[in-house]
């Protein structure tokens, strides 16, 4: 045991900071880092098929580190008797630290390449995509993202819960950083290469397990890639996701949106594009009314049913303006009847969501702050639009900064 631990790789101390490479050190050209924790029964089938890929197409130009965090199975001293094996492989084991985006950071400050790169050790991601990367960033991306939301892209078998807690996550993430989330189709992902010069002597602070963001928000990231990938569910060990990850993640976002001083976003508003976002809103209410009196006074039909096919009507009448004059620079670079059928649909559930917003809105402004009923609905009206725009340009009109 003694032996083993004098040849742990020793652990970082102080902040958060990765030093730039120095020009002494042209080996190797590229370091994978590996958080780990109780992955007693992965590590070592990762290793195997990380050091087969990279063997056939770097061969001697690359490192793994594996970064545990103490795991109660001992998966650092598994890793640590693979090093006989794979001698471009390396361990350290954290004590007193602990959480998968500092781990990432840590194994980071040791590696010694100029592409800098993370994956689970779960066998989620699979390590075949990682060469496709690898090649993204050889060609001159600063950031190479593996995604399971462009083509190739995908999930196994996670349940309408899961994918929705996922969405919901991003789309939060658009609302309070926009500039960051938006960037990218995956923001969620924790499987990507990294140019080291696009990283290095940035103060990080990352919280949680969402290390991608913290890429994002403080690198110098220009160029950005992405593959697709498809996400593989686990079949050793549990899913380490709780609750206390949601949290993180939130606090995280707004630690970035603090350091990126939101104040001055907001002389960036697009005052032109919500102008016509509005007008268009606006000729909405003529289409909602006449759909409606077509409906109910004319051909019969129930209040409940006509209220709703001209509120829907309404909705289609709008999402069409606004695609072809809004956002029609933006949908010049998303063609296709699939493409603008997913606009039409995310466009649909923010206006709906936009309605329940509105109702909660007069509720409480009525009920609670006895304000006027018609005042509360014309703040209610006036927040909401505002609402139904950011969210939908940086949602339903979203056009990421990734070649792919």
């Amino acid at each position: 045991m003694t032996r083993n631990l004098l040849s742990l790789t020793p652990t970082p101390k102080g902040i958060l900071q990765i030093n730039e490479r120095s020009p002494v050190h042209l080996h190797p050209l590229f370091s994978l880092v590996i958080p780990t924790y109780n992955e007693r029964q992965t590590i070592e089938p990762l290793i195997g098929k990380l050091s087969h890929l990279l063997d056939s197409s770097i061969p001697d130009d690359y490192e793994l580190i594996v970064v545990d965090d103490n795991s109660p199975d001992e998966t650092w001293d598994v890793a640590l008797q693979l090093t006989a094996v794979y001698p471009h492989l390396k361990v350290m084991r954290r004590d007193g630290e602990n959480g998968l985006s500092s781990a990432v950071v840590r194994g980071w400050q040791v590696a010694q390449g100029q592409i800098l790169g993370v994956i689970d050790a779960d066998l989620q991601h699979p390590p075949t995509v990682l060469l496709e990367l690898l090649q993204a960033a050889l060609h001159g991306a600063d950031l190479a993202v593996a995604s399971r939301h462009v083509e190739g892209g995908g999930v196994s078998e996670w349940s309408i819960a899961r994918r929705s807690l996922s969405r919901g996550a991003q789309v939060l993430g658009l609302i309070v950083l926009p500039d960051v989330v938006g960037r990218v189709s995956d923001p969620m992902s924790g499987y990507f290469v990294v140019q080291r010069a696009a990283i290095a002597n940035q103060s990080l602070n990352p919280k949680g397990y969402k290390i991608l963001l913290e890429v994002l928000g403080r690198g110098s990231i220009q160029q950005i890639a992405e593959v697709g990938y498809v996400f593989q569910e686990r079949t050793e060990g549990e899913s380490k996701v709780t609750w206390r990850h949601y949290l993180d993640y939130v606090q995280h976002l707004i630690r970035l949106r603090w350091h990126r001083r939101f104040p001055q976003t907001l002389f960036k508003f697009p005052i032109g594009r919500f102008v016509r976002f509005a007008v268009v809103g606006f000729s909405g209410v003529f289409v909602d009314y006449a759909v409606f009196y077509l409906l109910f006074n004319q051909a019969g039909f129930s209040l409940n049913v006509s209220n709703v096919l001209s509120a829907e009507t309404a909705i289609f009448n709008n999402f069409l303006w606004n695609d072809a004059w809004t956002f029609s620079d933006l949908a010049q670079r998303q063609l296709g009847w699939q493409a603008r059928g997913k606009r039409f649909l995310k466009f649909n559930l923010i206006c709906l969501a936009g309605l329940l917003l509105n109702t909660a809105m007069v509720n409480v402004l009525v009920r609670v702050f006895g304000v006027n009923v018609y005042l509360a609905k014309f703040v209610a009206i006036a927040l909401v639009t505002i609402w139904n725009f950011g969210v939908n340009l940086k949602l339903s009109w979203r056009v990421t900064d990734v070649q792919r």
